[in-house]
């Protein structure tokens, strides 16, 4: 579970006035499970979010549980290393912070920044493969088609906010309206689409990731029909096709799926590698 929609559920839970703790991580040195700010939410009967696993969460959970049983919900702040107290071999220390969930607890938790600002081109299997893994990252779509019946179903709007589907035609004229440094993805069932999207996104020329589906065949079409068109050569040369991380076999859907999601991750927190350029919130 994402930042925000553990904060979503949090705030479910004080509607709902289901007592909950929330254990937060304050402070860390070294190598350590999750960052400082990461929160879980403990109830009697549930747990959202994590805080790392293993034998950290489980005496969290259990300690958290003896409070709310007790009724004691002040804050308290437990210093803890890794090793020595749990035999976990991360070996750094961390402070945990546990407090009754209320809705100034919630208030004060830090917000949770995106990842990056993306617009996906195409509701077709790999589009639809993307967007499930995407629902679980803190990062902004807009998931563009120009056919409505290909996206799937709408889930309900509270399980992936940060996820707009925008159907409208001529969907390269969205381009315009993404944020610059955003990422794309071009995946449509159209060549001649993929074709319009990408010189619009190139014309721009402040992406911080460029993805079109397809092999080094394409890749070597398009740039020469861009070429022709006077397209920037810098800007060809940051344009990521085939797409997904190397090393990754499979061409199934959900398999380049998982490449693609880690590509995006790899460009967000590594701006300095090389064709790497940094995904703005």
């Amino acid at each position: 579970m994402n930042g925000a929609a553990l904060r979503r559920a949090a705030a479910r839970w004080l509607a709902e006035g289901r007592a909950a703790m929330q254990v937060q991580v304050l402070a860390a040195r070294g190598s350590v499970p999750r960052d400082v700010g990461t929160h879980m939410l403990v109830a009697a009967d549930e747990v959202a979010g994590t805080i790392g696993g293993g034998q950290l969460e489980l005496q969290a959970i259990a300690a958290a549980r003896r409070r709310l049983a007790a009724g004691d919900g002040a804050p308290r702040d437990d210093a803890i290393a890794l090793g020595p107290s749990l035999g976990q071999c991360c070996g750094g220390t961390l402070t945990l912070r546990s407090e009754r969930l209320t809705p100034a607890t919630l208030a004060a938790w830090p917000a949770s920044a995106p990842r990056f600002t993306l617009q996906l081109y195409g509701a077709g299997h790999v589009g639809r493969a993307i967007v499930r893994l995407l629902e679980g990252i803190d990062c902004r779509v807009q998931w563009i088609d120009e056919r409505e019946s290909e996206f799937p179903p709408a889930p309900p709007a509270s399980s992936a906010p940060h996820i707009e589907r925008v159907c409208v035609e001529p969907v390269e004229a969205e381009v315009a309206t993404a944020p610059a440094g955003a990422a794309y993805l071009v995946l449509t069932h159209s060549h001649e689409l993929d074709l319009r999207i990408t010189e619009a996104i190139l014309k721009r020329g402040d992406f911080a990731y460029l993805g079109l589906i397809g092999s080094k065949t394409k890749r070597a079409r398009f740039v020469h029909r861009f070429e022709a068109r006077g397209i920037d050569a810098q800007a060809l040369s940051r344009l990521t096709c085939p797409i997904g991380v190397a090393g990754i076999e499979g061409k199934e859907p959900e398999v380049l799926a998982v490449a693609v999601v880690a590509q995006l991750l790899q460009c967000a927190a590594c701006p300095g590698a090389p064709g790497v350029h940094r995904l703005p919130a």
